[in-house]
């Protein structure tokens, strides 16, 4: 940037808004639609740098080189440390400045994190990315994140902090072209509350929208994205589409058959920065523009957004003025920044269960130790992972904790080697020929591999000799020469399924055949048009047995330490959500294997989800859970195995029993399927907020006011007790449960929560706000948040289920009134459903059809003393037609009506003679018939 105040833009004494305008005005059109993209191109005669939007930062700085490694999201939730994950921001914002100094031009300061994404299915395969199934939690925890990675400078931001995914997004089939279906409860009182707080409290300045749709309209076009965001939550930053999104709406969704229109009504519905490819973007702005449906106008107000974040950055201001322009090298993977990441690790580890108060463990009285499990001498990283500047496996932490014991180890998987059943010869690595494999001649030596089974059919097979994994990487061979099962594509996962005993099929990661080669000397190739024959199974011969070889170390050792989990990478990632929650056959199989010879197992489990653990949740004594934790994991574990760190992690996500208590992955209605622990009726495995302590805590003096302060908060107190000698952390958690209410309140619902630390025997007193949002419900007679007139019983303890006090009080809120229908109601605000979903009218709202032959809507509580004779109804007959048939109470028919087949956005006014119309009234739809709204008249 040139240094002289040529211009009025370069000079930071007026006032932002006027220079970022000063600045857009000087643009040609030309440069002002090639700025719309994310890398946006320099403008040398303005002295306006390159700038690239979009730098990976889940939990440390992804993909440009060795950052610090900071657990995953789901792990960072099981914190419930707001003021860490300020810290962590801050450290991600310091590194991210450094990569920038670097490279301006290819390492921005617009950072795609956090993921804020509801967690309401642990069957997605994104849930290490995000941080919980309650929105009060993530609220609180992203917003110190973001506070942390744009710092606190009054007028520069450190980085900024783009919010994943707007909104609806949980599930990974389909992402691009499925339609989420989520009524005004569910999404003003969930969905949206979990992004609420990281704008109004963090002050975040980014947004990127998700690839499904919601309701029929894709999340790219939604008009909360301005009305909600924009608007009622006051972000003065820039709202970017996913990758591949703007394209993907014509190209996944079929929503328009041309990118002009893509383009032009995403950029009026708020997308001010485009994720995407750039010809085509910028040619479909360019023919938009010709045509009328852009004016240059809508790229001035997207191009205000983003060039405003860069004036925050301090692109164009002296550096001197800009605390953050000059991060010191030095910082980078700095020793403090290596301390917080084995702060968060141990933070993040939940004791899920202590029978007979089996750990800690004592290193002083222990003299041989057996540390077996797949997982026990590797650090995995996943898709959004940096590359970790070293790694601590759980077996080096032991063996430095027990230096000089006896510390044996066994991962657990069997060493085999691979023959073509046909012909009994076996396979080996051709190092002349990029390590593909081979077939030799009968009796040669064949390479040994070490095979983890993932399940599901997944396997990993690791050439014991050179520590390469086999991969098909080329699409055409089967090569062992990967360093780690990692990618995009993770070519690296074989798919064997066993046809008879010992006897597999084989296929590549992506279930194309794999053919065994029927000469000495060739290899096995890859073949898509290939159908596997009893010629290419696959004999599997077993060298060593790894659960009777980890079995036979646990059982002469005093202490068993078992570490299992997911690799993840594998079953379940981004485009890939998991087909089960149970950990693999063979990780079972060794636990039940270890725990016969040695009562003294610990079990540590290490994953991106929760696992359901069936009948061995009864049989382990002793259970730690942690997600991938990054470079300091194998510390972390140690440090709360042998006490030298009390455990005070808390489950962010309900460990379900079985997946028989989940419902379709694709239904977003927690309150009607009863998902997550806000509306979930049974008892699940571990509730959530659960998690053990080596101290123990004792509550006394819980109280809560009656009245809001001017803060429209009731202020808990509570007093806390360390009964123990053991300094420890409590994760003091407030709930609320709400008693004549007009609608299905959740069963119990997080108000509040801190994190303490405690010496042992020390008291602390403590005083939560309790804030009036976190009480409201959404009404949907009257479409806005209210705070209900009904009994509100707060419950303050260590878990949602370890309620240790309670205090009920009668808030003077609002009295709901019955419903008016002779006002024009919206089908989407209904009280009940049956067999609906909901989907998009092109008249700009929210209709309703039936989910098969026939579906019903309810109204509850109509008020009976209004006239009304007959329902005004706004329809649409769809393909085949129907009937819309009205009912009063459920059971009598008041009138019905026949709908003539149409287009599926021709809509048109009905009307039904009805009988009397009593407190309640249904609407069935039948057929296709399509309802978006109706009035008593």
């Amino acid at each position: 940037m040139t240094t002289t105040n040529q211009y009025p833009y370069q000079d930071h004494t007026l006032a932002l808004n006027d220079r970022v305008n000063d600045l857009i005005s000087r643009f040609t059109l030309e440069e002002k639609i090639e700025s719309m993209v994310q890398y946006q191109p320099a403008i040398e005669r303005l002295g306006v740098a390159a700038y690239k939007h979009g730098t990976e930062a889940a939990h440390g700085l992804a993909w440009l080189g060795e950052a610090t490694s900071f657990p995953q999201p789901i792990g960072l939730g099981c914190t419930w440390d707001p003021q860490l994950m300020k810290e962590i921001g801050s450290v991600i914002g310091d590194e991210a400045r450094i990569f920038y100094q670097r490279n301006p031009e290819v390492n921005g300061l617009t950072l795609w994190a956090p993921t804020v994404d509801m967690e309401r299915d642990p069957r997605w395969g994104r849930t290490e990315e995000a941080y919980g199934e309650d929105p009060v939690l993530t609220g609180e925890l992203t917003s110190g994140l973001v506070q942390g990675m744009q710092g606190d400078h009054p007028t520069y931001y450190k980085s900024i902090a783009t919010l994943k995914h707007f909104i609806g997004n949980n599930n990974e089939v389909d992402r691009g072209s499925c339609s989420a279906s989520i009524d005004p409860r569910n999404m003003k009182e969930y969905y949206q509350a979990a992004f609420k707080p990281a704008f109004v409290k963090g002050g975040a300045k980014s947004m990127m929208t998700s690839y499904n749709s919601v309701n029929g309209t894709p999340t790219i076009l939604l008009n909360d994205v301005k009305k909600v965001v924009k608007e009622e939550w006051n972000m003065d930053g820039f709202i970017v589409s996913d990758a591949g999104d703007l394209l993907g709406i014509v190209n996944d969704h079929h929503y328009y058959d041309n990118y002009k229109e893509a383009v032009a009504h995403s950029i009026k519905a708020g997308i001010d920065s485009i994720t995407d490819d750039k010809e085509k973007s910028c040619n479909a702005i360019r023919e938009a523009l010709a045509e009328g449906l852009l004016v240059e106008q809508d790229l001035d107000t997207a191009l205000f957004n983003t060039f405003r974040v860069r004036f925050k950055l301090g692109e164009f201001d002296p550096v001197e003025l800009n605390p953050y322009a000059n991060v010191p090298e030095s910082k980078l993977m700095a020793p403090e920044h290596t301390q917080l990441a084995l702060r968060a690790a141990q933070a993040s580890v939940v004791l899920l269960k202590n029978d007979g108060n089996i750990l800690p463990l004592q290193a002083e009285k222990l003299q041989s130790v057996a540390v077996v499990g797949p997982l026990a001498n590797i650090v995995f990283r996943d898709w959004y992972a940096g590359t970790l500047p070293y790694k601590v496996t759980v077996l080096e932490a032991v063996e430095r904790k027990l230096a000089g014991k006896s510390v044996s180890f066994s991962s657990g998987n069997d060493i085999v080697t691979l023959a073509k059943a046909a012909t009994k010869q076996g396979f080996v690595v051709d190092t002349d020929n990029e390590n593909r494999l081979k077939l030799i001649e009968s009796g040669e030596a064949a390479t040994s591999f070490e095979m983890v089974n993932w399940d599901c059919g997944s396997y990993t097979l690791l050439n014991t000799a050179t520590n390469k994994l086999l991969t098909t990487a080329d699409d055409k061979h089967l090569a062992a020469n990967a360093d780690e099962a990692f990618g995009w594509f993770v070519k690296e996962v074989i798919r064997l399924k066993e046809e008879k005993d010992q006897l597999f099929s084989i296929k590549s990661w992506n279930n194309k055949a794999i053919k065994l080669p029927q000469n000495m000397g060739e290899v096995i190739t890859v073949d898509e048009e290939a159908v596997t024959t009893m010629d290419d199974l696959l004999h599997i011969i077993q060298l060593n047995d790894g659960i009777a070889e980890a079995t036979a170390l646990a059982a002469i050792a005093e202490q068993a330490i078992v570490v299992v989990g997911n690799n993840p990478l594998i079953n379940g990632k981004e485009e890939i959500d998991r087909p089960s929650l149970e950990l693999a056959a063979d990780q079972v199989k060794l636990i039940e294997e270890v725990l016969a010879v040695n009562p003294n197992t610990v079990v540590v489990i290490i994953g991106g989800y929760p696992f359901v653990l069936g009948a061995l949740a009864d049989k382990i004594p002793a259970i730690v859970y942690l997600s991938h934790a990054g470079q300091e994991l194998g510390n972390a574990v140690a440090d709360v195995l042998f006490g030298d760190y009390s455990p005070a992690g808390r489950l962010n996500m309900t460990w379900y029993t079985g997946e028989e208590q989940l419902t379709d992955l694709l239904d977003y209605d927690i309150i009607k399927s009863k998902r997550t622990y806000l509306y979930l009726e049974d008892k699940p495995l571990y509730p959530f907020g659960h998690g053990l302590s080596y101290a123990s805590f004792a509550y006394s003096d819980f109280n809560v006011t009656t009245a809001f302060n001017a803060a429209d908060q009731l202020e808990a107190t509570v007093t806390v007790s360390n009964t123990s000698s053991i300094t420890a952390d409590e994760v003091v958690q407030i709930y609320v449960t709400v008693s004549g209410s007009r609608v299905k309140r959740p069963v119990k619902k997080l108000v509040a929560f801190t994190r303490v630390k405690l010496e042992g025997d020390a008291t602390a007193f403590i005083t939560l706000p309790i804030h009036i949002d976190q009480l409201h419900m959404w009404d949907v007679t009257r479409d806005r948040f209210v705070l209900e007139q009904a009994t509100y019983n707060f419950q303050v303890g260590s878990t949602s289920a370890d309620i240790r006090a309670e205090q009920s009080h009668e808030l003077a809120g609002e009295v709901i009134p019955a419903r008016n229908l002779t006002d024009w109601t919206r089908a989407e605000n209904y009280d009940q459903y049956t067999n609906v979903y909901l989907d998009e009218s092109k008249e700009g709202t929210t209709c309703v059809r039936a989910n098969g032959e026939q579906g019903s809507i309810v109204y509850e509580n109509v008020d009976c003393n209004l006239p009304h004779t007959k329902l005004q109804a706004r329809v649409a007959g769809g393909e085949s037609g129907g009937k819309l048939q009205v009912k009063s109470n459920s059971e009598i028919v008041i009138g019905a009506i026949d709908i003539a087949p149409s287009s599926e956005q021709q809509w048109s006014d009905v009307v039904v003679e009805l009988q009397t119309v009593n407190d309640e009234l249904t609407i069935e739809l039948i057929g296709s018939v399509k309802i978006s709204g109706f009035k008593l008249i």
